[in-house]
């Protein structure tokens, strides 16, 4: 085998397991999120609301409707788009890394957008963790570091980067 092919094998491996790791949290949220929209109470998690201080709903379904869109839908609508790479302009507009190709940025931002989530429940509990916390905190931080792996970078860069380059 030539290097070459050596490398983009190497490359597609790490690909594919970023692509294991949006999903699962992709799979986890769609799971957790009807759950809570079909017990918006939190019986069927064990989970009261009483156990959060100052939470602002009075019930857990839009809670619910958020994880279930935001962090199990998009993850999985990225992976398309991970391996697609569609043009989009309006995901263009909001991708604040203009060489690297939008659903690459926007893995990113939903590793933040699960860190924001985590911090929101621990401000609520107000002291109170639970270990999927601490899990899911971790998993947002691979997530960044396998985004930000030289392979996946080169694999995402624009083709006009890359050209500009050589």
């Amino acid at each position: 085998m030539k290097k070459n092919e050596e490398n983009i094998i190497a490359i597609k491996k790490i690909r594919n397991i970023f692509l294991i790791v949006l999903g699962f949290l992709g799979i986890g949220a769609i799971g957790g999120g009807i759950v809570l929209i079909i017990s918006p109470t939190g019986d069927l998690l064990g989970i009261t609301l009483s156990e959060f201080k100052n939470i602002p709903f009075d019930s857990y379904l839009i809670p619910g409707i958020i994880l279930f869109s935001v962090l199990g839908v998009i993850p999985l609508l990225l992976i398309i788009a991970l391996l697609k790479k569609p043009e989009s302009r309006i995901a263009e507009h909001i991708n604040i890394f203009k060489d690297m190709h939008w659903s690459w940025t926007f893995s990113i931002y939903i590793a933040f957008i699960l860190i924001g989530w985590i911090h929101i429940q621990l401000i609520f509990l107000q002291g109170a963790v639970h270990w999927l916390q601490t899990f899911y905190i971790f998993y947002a931080i691979l997530i960044i570091i396998i985004a930000l792996l030289p392979q996946m970078r080169y694999l995402y860069k624009k083709k006009s980067s890359i050209d500009d380059r050589t």
